[in-house]
């Protein structure tokens, strides 16, 4: 079987042993869909000005993702407010 470049970069961080098993994944994946269910409810709208380089470049992002912009920046959004974006050093 061939693999794709991205494949075959995730079989090679296998391969390494850069994974490792989470202790409780059902209580994990209980607070990931947690997070999720708050991120991606929609019930208020808010408008604000962006540069096109920057709008370009968060789409470009989300097409990455496989996501739409607008769900990009929300989560982005959340992760900032709820402490869990840091800044790169």
């Amino acid at each position: 079987m061939q693999l794709d470049r991205a494949e075959q970069e995730l079989l090679d961080s296998v391969e390494r042993g850069e994974w490792q098993s989470i202790a409780d994944r059902e209580e994990e994946a209980k607070r990931y869909q947690a997070y999720a269910r708050a991120t991606f409810r929609k019930d208020k709208r808010v408008n604000i000005r962006i540069s096109p380089k920057d709008l370009l470049g968060i789409q470009k992002k989300a097409i990455e993702e496989g996501i739409p912009y607008q769900t990009l920046m929300s989560s982005v959004l959340h992760k900032y407010v709820s402490g869990r974006l840091k800044e790169a050093s």
